[in-house]
């Protein structure tokens, strides 16, 4: 059997003590025993690549880049802002002085805050902050049950925020976690964003395709937070994350989302999906100064337009497979252009979004450990927000519930990873009185140092099996991917939404009501 074989649904023995029987028995009720609540904290150094002359040179060419190459803007609004604010354009290219860029970069803000409807759930993004966000956007969605790539629909996508909600781990909600393609495109936002704010009280994301879905975006926010237009704009409640068309170009739509969000004093996110070889050089350092280049000038834009905004870097630089031309990701150059993005993001002063990615087709060996590398090299290199961080498959292409929960295993492990008391050096934790109890011929198990900490001396897993090989055959044999089909499976069943105010959630429906009746967001089809 693999890991991908369909779960076999005969009964299973259970295994009487220790392991996931032993958390079943402290969990209680619960589906699993899982971390609370609570925003990591980097405590560690972040690595840093670049050596001081390596930082300035990376700078300097991403200068070069938007001061001799220049960047196509294809918003005519932008177009004109620039124009007045000094720049040189060719037709649709800008090219931008360095004093003016750093001049811009200067004024946005080096952390902020996002405010979901659940103050509670609220994040502050830059500093040593990390938040991890669940898989984003695929159209896609893997079904261990038949084995194959269905494409998505609302139930899925609803089953997937369930998850996101249900888990400590996920502290914002990204795009739609699977794109429910059996509603229209016109509406598709109207349900998946009522769905969002009812199913979830986390941060929440807009798409920025057309003015239609931002507004609309910005409204639902605004009607579920039970705000007024004033009390919305004073800060940041959600968020907007676009990518750059690289090379060198940003499209009409995104820029214009943009736009609209910092007017209204709403985050946004410039992410360029730079791939080395492909869509940049096949050298790291060029790669990631292209990807700087094409960030910065929004940004530089959006503090122009508005100063002191509430922006972020993204780094998507990756690489392919040069015999296929193929995305890879968490791969050792994906590693370090994330780190090194992380190090020129504290050069600019600006809050940085990395990804939890893998180019793995299903919930195996490959997926785990590309996405472990991802997530670990967004640690290190000192990430704010960590998109795609549970669930993601084939490059973006699938999402699996399957791969969500092994995903929020790793994500714990991360977390506790984090945790200050597991650097403690007071006398407690050095234990000088345990070790003389003990002394040359005993025990630490039934000393009363260690009785007072056994549930919480080490990280307890919710997913992985720690029993030998025979106790594992005898409980069955399950494999991981099939352990957390079962979990999936049993957190959806006894899901309970968390409370929201009865009248905000019929002005909701209303809305969504109203916005149908009018069209919608205009589409080709």
């Amino acid at each position: 059997m693999d890991a991908i074989t369909a779960p076999n649904t005969a009964p299973r023995r259970r295994s009487r003590g220790g392991g996931r029987a032993g958390n079943a028995a402290r969990r209680g009720t619960a589906v699993i025993e899982q971390m609370p609540w609570k925003q990591p904290v980097l405590i560690d150094p972040p690595v840093e690549p670049l050596s001081e002359d390596g930082v300035a040179r990376v700078h300097d060419a991403a200068m070069r880049i938007l001061e001799e190459t220049g960047v196509v803007f294809l918003n005519e609004e932008a177009l004109e802002i620039f124009r007045k604010a000094g720049a040189r354009i060719d037709g649709n290219i800008v090219y931008l002085g360095r004093e003016f860029v750093m001049e811009m970069i200067g004024k946005a803000p080096s952390t902020f805050t996002l405010t979901p409807r659940n103050p509670d759930r609220k994040l502050t993004i830059g500093g040593n902050h990390i938040a991890f966000g669940n898989v984003s956007s695929p159209p896609n969605y893997f079904d261990l049950e038949i084995g194959k790539k269905v494409s998505g629909t609302r139930k899925q996508c609803q089953d997937l925020l369930k998850l996101t909600q249900y888990f400590n781990c996920i502290h914002f909600a990204g795009g739609y976690p699977v794109e429910p393609v059996d509603i229209h495109a016109s509406v598709r936002h109207l349900d998946v964003l009522y769905d969002k704010l009812t199913l979830t009280d986390k941060v929440m994301h807009a798409y920025s395709l057309g003015k239609e879905r931002v507004e609309d975006v910005m409204e639902m926010v605004k009607i579920a937070n039970g705000l007024t237009e004033e009390e919305f704009q004073a800060t940041p409640y959600m968020y907007t994350n676009i990518n750059s068309t690289s090379p060198l170009k940003h499209d009409e739509p995104m820029i214009d989302g943009c736009l609209r969000c910092i007017r209204r004093g709403q985050a946004v996110v410039v992410t360029p999906f730079t791939l080395a070889g492909a869509m940049a050089p096949v050298t790291l350092a060029g790669a990631v100064a292209q990807s700087l280049a094409e960030s910065l000038c929004a940004i530089a834009l959006f503090q122009y337009v508005a100063p002191g905004c509430a922006c972020a870097i993204g780094t998507f630089t990756s690489n392919v497979d040069m015999k296929s031309g193929a995305p890879a990701f968490g791969t050792p150059e994906y590693m370090r252009a994330t780190q090194i993005t992380g190090q020129m993001a504290r050069f600019y002063g600006l809050p940085m979004r990395a990804s939890g990615v893998c180019a793995a087709n299903v919930p195996d060996g490959q997926a785990m450990w590309e996405t472990s590398n991802s997530l670990w090299s967004a640690v290190q290199s000192g990430t704010n927000m960590v998109y795609h961080a549970a669930g993601w498959l084939e490059g973006g292409l699938i999402a699996s519930p399957e791969k969500f929960i092994m995903d929020c295993e790793v994500l714990q492990h991360i977390q506790r990873y984090l945790d200050p008391s597991l650097t403690a050096t007071d006398d407690d934790a050095l234990a000088l009185d345990a070790i003389a109890e003990v002394g040359h011929d005993g025990h630490f198990f039934g000393i009363q140092h260690t009785q007072d900490r056994y549930t919480t001396a080490f990280y307890q897993p919710f997913l992985s099996d720690w029993k030998n090989f025979e106790a594992w055959e005898v409980a069955g044999g399950v494999w991981t991917a099939e352990r957390a089909h079962r979990v999936y499976k049993e957190i959806v069943h006894s899901f309970e939404p968390p409370a929201m105010d009865e009248a905000r959630r019929e002005e909701l429906g209303a809305y969504v009501e109203r916005r149908k009746a009018e069209g919608g967001a205009p589409t080709d089809f």
